[in-house]
């Protein structure tokens, strides 16, 4: 016989950080406001529900932040504060259930199979944690209930803000074909453009494929595709899972020889992977600049660090340190990415949070 299906919840917190900062101020309710700098190199941190209207949201550079919501409000970040808050919140989860993975400070997966409460649904159970943590930390999340992390992930955003959507076994595979394939946990932006030119644009579509297509295309992850587009995801929840890299690369509409527009290409991946650093408060020690020619050629360049790059700009000279070494370039660069790893006890000002590479499976 097979096990009952696993009962999983996804908890989001909304617009965590501009939240936090909101409910501490109560001047700032109800404004668009971000946090972060606004330096000329700066980065937004999060956004509050009200400037995500304008098109703001994290990891945007906050000059264009300000050109898209002129009446933006920048709010210096408080991390300490953040980590606080994401303790009482862990603290919550932890008496529903020990198998809890955080994906970063606002976000985690539960398994509430084991059902430690009582209570008589993995519906009930979520209620009940987002009532917990409204109470006592003045904060809304939202919550996605589904038989497993992929679904839950992509349930916890379909009644945001303060609220929460289940996927039942029934329905799963079926609620995967009306979606999106942008939305996909796992799909990129990068994959998502190139599963659009093979004229796969929502969940059917992917399905409709055959594994020995998206093997041909989509190489290593064929199989993950191929998985959740019938609402297939086997991943346990697991508590000690490390994350083990962050990266963001992307491909220019043209290949490019001038070193000016290269670096600079390579500066917004950077910053990229610096708002997720920020917002998780983890910092690695190497970084990585990954290079594709126009033949397809590959290469990559790294450096490890005895400390944490914990700043954005430290990360910004490394990046533009590792880039300048294959400029000017032999040939026409397709593609550059940025990645950060070595997220261990040895890097200074490391926090060593359990978190779950969003990039991917």
């Amino acid at each position: 016989m097979e096990p009952p299906p696993r009962k999983i919840i996804h908890v989001d917190m909304d617009a965590f950080f501009a939240s936090v900062e909101q409910r501490d101020d109560p001047s700032l309710r109800g404004k668009p406001i971000a946090v972060g700098s606004s330096a000329a190199r700066g980065v937004v941190a999060a956004a509050s529900y009200e400037a995500r209207v304008f098109g703001v949201r994290s990891a945007l550079p906050s000059v264009t932040a300000a050109r898209r919501c002129p009446d933006l409000i920048f709010v210096p970040p408080r991390f300490d504060v953040y980590k606080q808050v994401s303790r009482q919140i862990q603290a919550i989860f932890q008496d529903y259930t020990p198998l809890v993975q955080p994906l970063s400070l606002d976000e985690a997966y539960l398994d509430v199979t084991a059902n430690l409460q009582g209570l008589p649904t993995a519906w009930a159970t979520a209620k009940a944690i987002r009532a917990r943590i409204l109470a006592e930390t003045g904060l809304t999340a939202s919550a996605g209930i589904s038989y497993n992390k992929f679904l839950a992930k992509l349930a916890s955003d379909q009644r945001k803000p303060n609220g929460q959507f289940a996927v039942t076994p029934d329905m799963g595979a079926s609620w995967v074909e009306t979606l999106p394939v942008a939305r996909f946990h796992g799909v990129g932006p990068v994959t998502a453009k190139k599963m659009h030119s093979l004229g796969i644009t929502t969940g059917a579509d992917l399905r409709a494929k055959s594994l020995e297509f998206l093997r041909a295309h989509f190489g290593n992850a064929a199989d993950w595709y191929h998985a959740i587009a019938r609402g297939e995801d086997h991943r346990p929840v697991d508590p000690d899972r490390i994350r083990k890299s962050s990266g963001s690369e992307t491909t220019f509409n043209r290949d490019l020889f001038d070193p000016v527009e290269i670096e600079a290409g390579v500066q917004q991946m950077a910053d990229d992977v610096w708002g997720w650093c920020a917002k998780a408060q983890a910092y690695g020690r190497t970084a990585t600049v990954k290079v594709k020619y126009a033949d397809f050629q590959q290469i990559t360049r790294s450096r490890t660090y005895p400390t944490a790059i914990d700043t954005e700009a430290k990360l910004r000279a490394a990046s533009r340190e590792l880039i300048r070494t294959v400029l000017p370039p032999i040939k026409g660069i397709r593609l550059v990415g940025v990645t950060v790893s070595t997220f261990d006890p040895l890097a200074e000002g490391t926090v060593a949070l359990p978190l779950f590479d969003a990039d991917g499976p």
